[in-house]
């Protein structure tokens, strides 16, 4: 009997998938759920039990939680990534190290063939299906769900059939959490002018007024919230738990799927939104405007290719290399301001603040040359237009 690797979210699809693959398919099912830091004990408890009833002959649980941030999230960052200048990739970007933990178990338990989920209207099928391509050509790829185009209805039908009537009450809104971020979806996303209500959003607003929050980086990493010591995914927990409290990083993303439709999605997303905000800042501080200007360049690049499902291009690791060397200085501690619904990145103090007053202050005072040298760059520097100008249409000489 073949061996199938399914992977598993506990949801309606894959589901179905489990008894689909075993009774239609004959294979030995097995499955896995990909934790990126969305699920919290008890919902993994519930999944692997769901999975082994429905006749999984094996399920792990994999958290890779750690790996997505120093292989995913620590370039978002250096990055200051936000895809069309909103949407921080919490989503895009876990899915592909799900698909690369997927494809790994699969090739650790002698799997002949991989399944997912996905349907055939968005972005996640490109991702997995790419990425068992690249890393496992070798293995079968099967889609039920895509490839059959079957309903809801038939689904739970389905599953009935064989003995499994659980209450597949569908919840109003589709929520899916990571530790970059979670999205929310529903029937006000499908369309334009459609506005999430308060109760879409996970979490509900506790505190009233200002807070300041302090955020203190290294090599543009984030190592200390309030000055306490923590590594960089216990910060992002932490400001995450600060901002859900105050509803901040609420937003919605418009924007072009792979397959080529516009996509809609609210999300929210308070550690990603304040620190890329914060590390931003850090840098205005202490990188030059060159820095500044080719970095931005090559990390928008790095974000369009990262949601296009492109990560194990090789030209992602040449872009990772570059934007590590630019964090070399981006150290210091950054204030924030957190009120309902709305943050702000107050000031900064770093080590290596290109504003340093040895060399002067802004419309105050220059100490590094004096305003004869002014006189003469600003004649070289306008040269070029003095000549444009003085040559008049018709002109002969």
């Amino acid at each position: 009997m073949k061996k199938i690797l399914l992977a598993f979210s506990g949801g309606l699809d894959t589901s179905f998938c489990v008894p689909w693959l075993m009774h239609e398919k004959q294979m030995e099912v097995h499955t896995i759920l990909v934790n990126t830091g969305g699920f919290s004990p008890i919902e993994l408890e519930s999944i692997s039990n769901r999975a082994k009833q429905l006749g999984s002959a094996s399920h792990l649980n994999a958290d890779v939680t750690d790996a997505f941030y120093q292989q995913g999230i620590r370039y978002l960052l250096f990055g200051n990534i936000l895809k069309n200048d909103t949407y921080p990739l919490s989503v895009s970007s876990e899915r592909i190290f799900q698909a690369l933990e997927w494809v790994a178990h699969a090739k650790k338990i002698g799997a002949s063939a991989l399944a997912h989920g996905s349907t055939g209207a968005g972005n996640d099928q490109i991702r997995f299906d790419l990425v068992c391509n690249v890393l496992a050509p070798e293995l079968e790829l099967i889609t039920p769900i895509r490839e059959l185009q079957i309903s809801r209805k038939d689904e739970i039908d389905y599953l009935k059939k064989h003995g499994f009537d659980f209450s597949w009450e569908k919840s109003k809104y589709s929520i899916n959490q990571g530790l970059w971020g979670t999205s929310v979806g529903g029937v006000e996303t499908l369309k334009s002018c459609g506005i999430l209500p308060q109760e879409a959003w996970p979490h509900q607003i506790e505190k009233e007024g200002a807070e300041t929050l302090s955020i203190t980086f290294e090599k543009g990493e984030p190592v200390a919230v309030n000055g306490i010591a923590m590594n960089p995914v216990e910060a992002i927990k932490e400001i995450n738990r600060m901002g859900h409290a105050y509803g901040v990083g609420r937003d919605i993303h418009v924007g072009d799927t792979i397959i080529g439709i516009k996509g809609r999605v609210g999300f929210e997303a308070p550690a990603a939104l304040i620190l890329i905000k914060a590390h931003h800042l850090l840098e205005k501080h202490v990188l030059t405007k060159w820095q500044q200007y080719w970095k931005k360049q090559l990390a928008d690049w790095y974000g369009m290719l990262l949601h296009e499902a492109q990560y194990l291009d090789p030209v992602m690791r040449n872009i990772e290399k570059f934007l590590e060397e630019t964090q070399e200085r981006v150290s210091g501690t950054v204030q924030v301001e957190l009120r309902p619904y709305h943050f702000s990145i107050l000031a900064c103090e770093a080590p290596y603040d290109l504003m340093n007053s040895k060399f002067g202050d802004y419309g105050e005072v220059n100490k590094g040359f004096t305003g004869m040298d002014v006189q003469g760059f600003t004649k070289i520097l306008g040269n070029q237009m003095n000549i444009y100008h003085s040559i008049k249409p018709g002109n002969d000489e």
